[in-house]
């Protein structure tokens, strides 16, 4: 398999995890996972509308994994990485699932939170465009229209990624529009791509246009960042330890179990979502995420445990395209002490 299995040791399961997917919640930081065997409840906030990427939550709340580790998760649905780290830097959630580079910006901005690990390891970022359209290699931009999100990681680094490929920027026509706007754009033809996460647009754009999707992702480039992955408060961090390292543990091993069981780990999603995409898109969009759960560095390590040296090229990487104020110490972002079990 991608990953080399955890075997992690085996606990008597005495409470069901129930999954409910509410408006909000409120922050049980102040309660560590209880050792009678009951599971506390603990809200995690999804950076988007759940997709494919998060189908290792469900799985996990559905075969019992994060009650194993004494956590009742409750999953709501997100309205983009930066709502996100900001109701959990306002204690609206106990945990939150954001891209590295929301994250990084919103602290250097005083909110009160810090990556417990980071799962996307790859980043996703690639320009989309039908497999049809003559744009074969990234030399085929030229003279091209590329819809983009103006100030997100993937349109900021997008200069990066032409540089690399030896094309020069003022000869692609970016057009901003909104993630929903940049999919309608591509689909009726306006824009001859779109720049964005590959494991989540392009199945969706595949499954309306019945027409294959080409990537040109930043990663074969070598342009890489980390993307999404846990964050948690300050203040549940330094109060509840335990708490956050429960969830680190579940959520790795909920990952592992879920590369193993991909068609599984997508029927648990079903019915949870009247937003979420067709099953075989949802399939789809999760398969492609799997590779992207580790790097060079990471190889053969659970998910979730980051390398030192990946952080700083993340740092460095966003500093340069103008997203950081700096490029500070990974410290300052990431906590560094939850690395998942079963770590070597």
């Amino acid at each position: 398999m991608f990953f080399t299995r955890r075997r992690a040791a085996a606990a008597a399961v005495a409470t069901a995890a129930i999954l409910t997917l509410s408006a909000c919640g409120g922050s049980s930081s102040e309660n560590a996972p209880a050792a009678d065997g009951s599971a506390t409840p603990a809200t995690l906030m999804l950076n988007w509308y759940p997709y494919g990427e998060h189908a290792p939550f469900y799985y996990g709340v559905q075969e019992g994994i994060f009650a194993k580790h004494g956590i009742d998760l409750t999953i709501d649905a997100g309205q983009g990485s930066t709502k996100t780290v900001q109701a959990i830097g306002s204690g609206q959630a106990d945990f939150g699932w954001a891209d590295t580079p929301a994250v990084l910006s919103n602290i250097d901005k005083g909110v009160e939170v810090k990556s417990a690990g980071v799962f996307l390891q790859t980043t996703p970022s690639a320009v989309q465009v039908f497999a049809d359209s003559g744009i074969e290699n990234p030399q085929d931009l030229v003279g091209r229209t590329i819809a983009v999100s103006a100030g997100d990681a993937p349109t900021t680094t997008f200069p990066i990624y032409l540089d690399k490929v030896g094309v020069p920027e003022d000869q692609v026509t970016q057009q901003s529009l909104d993630a929903a706007g940049k999919m309608a754009a591509m689909l009726s033809g306006r824009v001859d791509g779109l720049i964005g996460f590959a494991h989540d647009q392009g199945p969706t754009i595949a499954d309306k246009s019945g027409r294959e999707v080409r990537y040109l992702r930043y990663s074969d480039a070598g342009l890489n960042f980390y993307s999404n992955g846990l964050i948690a408060n300050d203040s549940t961090i330094a109060d509840n330890p335990e708490l956050v390292q429960a969830m680190v543990d579940a959520t790795s091993e909920a990952f592992t179990a879920a590369a193993d069981n991909p068609e599984a780990a997508v029927d648990a999603m079903a019915g949870k979502d009247p937003q979420m995409p067709p099953r075989e898109v949802l399939l789809q969009q999760w398969q492609q995420t799997i590779p992207l759960l580790t790097t060079a560095a990471t190889a053969n390590q659970p998910p979730g445990s980051n390398a030192k040296e990946d952080w700083v090229t993340t740092i460095t990487t966003l500093n340069g395209a103008g997203l950081l104020q700096e490029a500070k110490d990974p410290a300052e972002y990431w906590d560094s002490s939850f690395a998942p079990d079963g770590q070597q």
